[in-house]
């Protein structure tokens, strides 16, 4: 079942069978690839079609926000939608990352040496049956041809079959797009999971999480980068649920 929110058709799927489905995948030898999308990337998509296209292209957009949780039982107020929730991107690579056997080869792509430095430690220690078999700080200019086909190649080197993407909306967007018509690998955009699973940056309190006010926490910890997001993304995001719900009772009417 798809519900449109936006420029952007998510998937209905709950966690659980979210992490079913990406362990499921990553044994196909097939390109997949899998996005987490918040009232930011529904805002952001509907001033870039190229963005929405990608999004939409992809195998399977979870719903990464309470907001977008609101906002789709709003838009479908006489439809029981079961499994519409909140899938949240380090959730569903941590129950990933816990579920894996051998056949499951993970890489990690993305953020500082540092990081990924101080999240391998934190993997082992907590998911000892998870095997990373590579790890790619990239530069943070645009990648050339040549960067991509030697990324590539890297990730085929590895053996890897799960591919984790943490660099930024909409950069990994684009690439889990791009490697899934590359590699026969599942590839995951996941944001901020790698800092919040390694611990360099902390998660926002549940209750925060639960009553949609996680953005406040957010904000507060990385005002520079974030304050665009919020102060332009949240309005927009508004707009466009309001502006669809106008639409949905015009046709009903």
């Amino acid at each position: 079942m798809k519900i449109t929110l936006g420029p952007l058709n998510f998937s209905v799927m709950s966690l659980d069978q979210t992490i079913q489905q990406v362990l499921d995948w990553s044994l196909t030898n097939q390109g997949k690839a899998i996005h987490f999308a918040n009232a930011y990337t529904i805002a952001l998509a509907s001033t870039d079609p190229n963005y929405a296209s990608t999004i939409n292209h992809s195998d399977l957009t979870c719903c990464d926000g309470t907001p977008v949780v609101w906002a789709g039982k709003w838009l479908n107020p006489k439809i029981h939608i079961q499994g519409w929730q909140r899938v949240y991107g380090p959730d569903v690579m941590e129950g990933v990352l816990q579920q894996s056997t051998p056949a499951h080869r993970h890489y990690l792509l993305g953020s500082t040496t540092d990081t990924l430095e101080k999240l391998q430690t934190e993997i082992r220690d907590r998911f000892p049956n998870a095997e990373i078999v590579g790890t790619d700080s990239p530069p943070f200019r645009e990648p050339t041809v040549q960067d991509l086909t030697e990324r590539d190649q890297r990730i085929t080197d590895s053996g890897a079959n799960i591919v984790w993407v943490g660099l930024g909306t909409p950069k990994q967007d684009y690439e889990v797009h791009r490697l899934k018509g590359s590699l026969p690998v599942t590839a995951l955009a996941v944001g901020a999971a790698f800092d919040f699973i390694a611990g360099t940056l902390r998660q926002a309190p549940t209750w925060m999480q639960k009553s949609g006010t996680e953005w406040v926490y957010r904000w507060s910890k990385e005002p520079k980068r974030l304050t665009r997001r919020y102060l332009w993304g949240n309005p927009t995001f508004v707009k466009l649920v309001a502006k669809q719900r106008i639409a949905d009772r015009g046709k009903s009417s």
